[in-house]
């Protein structure tokens, strides 16, 4: 009796069980297409946007991950060894083996940060001033990509192509305070510093709902265009370095004795590093290898070479001679200033940046920080505070640069 009324008990359930887990319908021939279409052109793939039906494309995109795990690398290599040289060979001898070890040690700190909560603070949804903790210790980002930012990049790609951006930031600050901070007190200073200022700020541009998408928000209470950094990075790290650097006060001996870089051929060695690097910086923004990534490669190199370039006539007009230095503080402004605008504008363009980024921070560097007397030792706030100051400005125009 019992076994009767169990084997009427599974005919009568099993029907409902097999409704209720009904597979999800194939994809047509038109929409496997479709979803190829949407795989080429970076963009949402029908089970993206709501439809009941499976694709067969289902994964991130081999070759856009290829391509971020590629920019990674290379926004990493601007860092390390890229910045640790061109700081190393601006700073005097004795002082090179510390600025290799703050930078090394930045690197750590802020990779152990951004595994407990950086990331998610940054990128996962909450308020519009900072994130939630949804993504706390990369819980949850895993190979699937998160909608959000991209539809075909795995999302634990995209966190550690963004831990690079956050690892470059702080260390660029160390230049204006260079050879009169001590190790323990920089690490001190990047771990608050990073909760206090880069975390909002990156979730405030760069956020899904942050206060100041103006790209992916259409909330923004400001309507800001950041495509690589310019504000996250250069105008944070360079403000940030003027006022430590004042807190701070100037290093002994300042304006007494000669501070002069003690090897130019280790700065030039890093400019090239760093340049090379950036492409990873700016290109790899677009998130694929796709037309906006071409843009920002043709941009960055057309702004940068022009800058480099009008930086020396600079100083072969004012001073009767160019400089290395001169070379090399020009292809730096250059990358700063072209960072914000580099995805939008249009080769003519980047070119008339590539001049405003020769002309602004050299005063900047020579004129201004004479004038008021603070200690910038390496000239970050002159190059990635006026800077990337000046390419937020001009991104805001780039409508009419593209014309």
């Amino acid at each position: 009796m019992r076994a009767f009324f169990l084997v009427g008990f599974i005919a009568l359930f099993s029907p409902l069980h097999a409704q209720t887990s009904s597979p999800s319908p194939s994809p047509s021939l038109e929409q496997r297409v479709a979803d190829l279409e949407a795989y080429i052109n970076n963009s949402a793939r029908g089970a993206d946007t709501g439809s009941p039906v499976t694709s067969n494309v289902a994964g991130p995109g081999p070759g856009h991950n290829a391509w971020m795990m590629t920019c990674a690398a290379l926004v990493l290599f601007m860092t390390l060894p890229g910045l640790a040289l061109f700081y190393g060979g601006l700073v005097r001898a004795k002082n090179v083996l510390s600025v290799l070890a703050q930078c090394l040690g930045i690197a750590g700190l802020v990779t152990i940060i951004w595994w407990v909560a950086g990331y998610s603070l940054v990128f996962s949804r909450g308020s519009p001033f900072i994130g939630g903790l949804k993504f706390a210790f990369l819980d949850g980002a895993s190979v699937r990509p998160n909608n959000d930012y991209s539809y075909w990049v795995s999302q634990n790609v995209f966190a550690m192509y963004q831990l690079m951006f956050a690892i470059i930031t702080p260390a660029l600050i160390i230049g204006a305070v260079a050879e009169r901070m001590k190790f323990a007190a920089v690490l001190v200073f990047v771990g608050v510093w990073m909760f206090a200022v880069y975390f909002p700020i990156a979730h405030m541009v760069w956020g899904i709902d942050g206060w100041m998408n103006g790209v992916w928000n259409p909330a923004a209470k400001i309507t800001a265009i950041d495509f690589a950094g310019g504000t996250v990075v250069h105008m944070t790290s360079g403000w940030s370095a003027l006022v430590l650097c004042i807190l701070l006060g100037h290093r002994v001996g300042f304006r007494k004795e000669i501070m002069a870089p003690h090897s130019m051929v280790l700065c030039m060695v890093g400019t090239g590093l760093l340049w090379v690097g950036w492409y990873g910086f700016n290109a790899g923004s677009a998130l694929a290898p796709d037309g906006i990534a071409a843009n920002a490669f043709m941009s960055t190199t057309l702004a940068t070479a022009v800058a480099s370039f009008t930086w020396a006539m600079l100083e072969y007009a004012l001073r009767g001679k160019p400089s290395v230095l001169g070379f090399c503080s020009g292809a730096v402004a250059g990358l700063v200033v072209i960072t914000p605008a580099c995805g939008y504008v249009a080769p003519s363009g980047a070119v008339i940046i590539g001049v405003a980024a020769g002309i602004v921070p050299f005063f900047a560097c020579t004129k201004l920080k004479s004038w008021l007397g603070y200690d910038d030792a390496l000239d970050t706030f002159g190059i990635h505070a006026v800077g990337g100051t000046l390419g937020a400005f001009l991104t805001g125009l780039r409508c009419g640069l593209n014309s």
